[in-house]
């Protein structure tokens, strides 16, 4: 009998990797995929995979996941007990110049995960949506049920994943959760994050560009918060039928105000910027919802309390020096 595994798409990637850590620190065997591309710094996901593989029940396979041959080879070798897809094309500003990119990524990738899911008979399914779905709003805190206004490619990719994934979960009887992530941010965070565009302009003593002058509201949601949540739903064991949840802090911060107690910490230089019309104005999420559905306790993690540690963390790794 094959041995049960947990699949995490994307596991080299941020949120993918801190996940996979999340479960093998638990005992859990997980099988990690990736295609290690260019987006930003293959060394960087490399450094990442290097810190996964120190443990032994990892295991580890490169893989694209438009690549609909290869990976259902890859599944028809393995018994997947649950996924956790978090490999896609992210970025807003990359998608107006490399559309067919989230295509291939966020769209059929998906498609041929699920599609998968079906014909090996995985009924858990856990993917990441995002915040951007929501667009621009006129009342916030935003919740699970709101109209959507998705205002670039990233955020239409993320959107037409909910609307598959519904069709998924009635047609095929799949158990789908929709994860709504918010500006998550933390240690192995994506350097083209505003927090890591900061430190590697103050470490390597050069301006950052401010869009819109810093005027923007972002709902800053720590990346331990994140994997606490995700996981809590995961031992939960209940079978949804594309459940979606804001997965979030409700911890929106102004951005101006942010650079100015960053200021505090680090000596940070930035230029003034206009507006980038891909950019929603506010992302505010309501998490009730999840707080209840797991009873969440923990207190949730605030990003002026966290600084510290993160820019130790980041200088420690010289990841200003990855590129």
């Amino acid at each position: 009998m094959k041995k049960k595994f947990i699949l995490i798409t994307g596991a080299c990637g941020f949120i993918g990797f801190s996940m996979t850590i999340f479960f093998l620190k638990k005992n859990y065997s997980v099988i990690g995929i990736d295609n290690i591309n260019n987006y930003y710094s293959k060394k960087y996901k490399l450094l990442r995979l290097r810190k996964l593989k120190q443990y032994k029940n990892f295991s580890f396979r490169k893989i694209d996941l438009a690549n609909r041959d290869k990976l259902f080879e890859f599944f028809n070798k393995k018994k997947i007990h649950s996924i956790f897809h978090f490999g896609a094309q992210a970025g807003v500003r990359y998608s107006q110049k490399f559309p067919q990119t989230y295509i291939d990524s966020n769209i059929f990738g998906f498609l041929n995960i699920l599609d998968a899911s079906v014909k090996y008979k995985i009924k858990n399914i856990y993917y990441a949506s995002s915040s951007s779905v929501y667009g621009d709003q006129k009342k916030y805190p935003v919740k699970e049920n709101f109209k959507l206004y998705p205002k670039n490619i990233y955020a239409k990719s993320k959107y037409l994943n909910e609307l598959t994934a519904d069709f998924y979960s009635k047609r095929y009887n799949l158990n789908l959760v929709g994860l709504r992530l918010f500006t998550v941010y933390g240690k192995w965070g994506r350097p083209d994050m505003l927090l890591f565009i900061i430190l590697k302009s103050f470490f390597l003593d050069k301006k950052f560009k401010l869009n819109n002058h810093g005027d923007h509201y972002r709902d800053f949601t720590h990346i331990d918060d994140v994997t606490n949540m995700i996981y809590l739903l995961f031992k939960k064991k209940i079978k949804y039928k594309n459940e979606i949840f804001n997965i979030c802090s409700n911890n929106t911060i102004y951005i101006k105000s942010l650079i100015t107690s960053l200021k505090k910490t680090i000596n940070i230089k930035y230029k003034n910027i206009s507006k980038n019309n891909l950019d929603v104005y506010k992302t505010n999420g309501d998490n009730q919802k999840i707080i209840k559905e797991i009873n969440y306790k923990r207190k949730f993690i605030k990003i002026e309390d966290i600084l510290p540690q993160i820019v130790d963390w980041y200088k420690k790794y010289k990841i200003y020096n990855l590129n």
